[in-house]
């Protein structure tokens, strides 16, 4: 089992516009949803940080999702939108041992 991390850290006071853009990239099936997927923010730490934790069995799976992702025109129209609401990101590819 592997857990993909996708962390945004969004811009200054961009909060509430980045959620309501992830809300509706969710509604319309636009990113990744596999059972077991979480949303998280911080509560500590670093500020104004959208967090997608996605499990899936193998990195095949991810991968095989990822392009489904990117590949939709849909979905491009929807990350340009949220682009500039992010400062910078970074993605976390942790393998489950228990």
């Amino acid at each position: 089992m592997f857990i993909v991390r996708e962390i945004f850290h969004l811009q200054f006071g961009r909060y509430r516009e980045a959620k309501q853009l992830l809300d509706e990239a969710m509604e319309k099936h636009l990113l990744s949803q596999p059972s077991g997927s979480r949303v998280l923010t911080d509560f500590t730490g670093e500020g104004y940080r959208l967090v997608l934790e996605l499990p899936f069995e193998t990195l095949a799976a991810y991968e095989s999702e990822l392009k489904k992702e990117l590949n939709a025109a849909a979905w491009s129209e929807w990350y340009n939108r949220f682009k500039p609401l992010v400062r910078s990101s970074e993605r976390e590819i942790m393998k489950r041992i228990m």
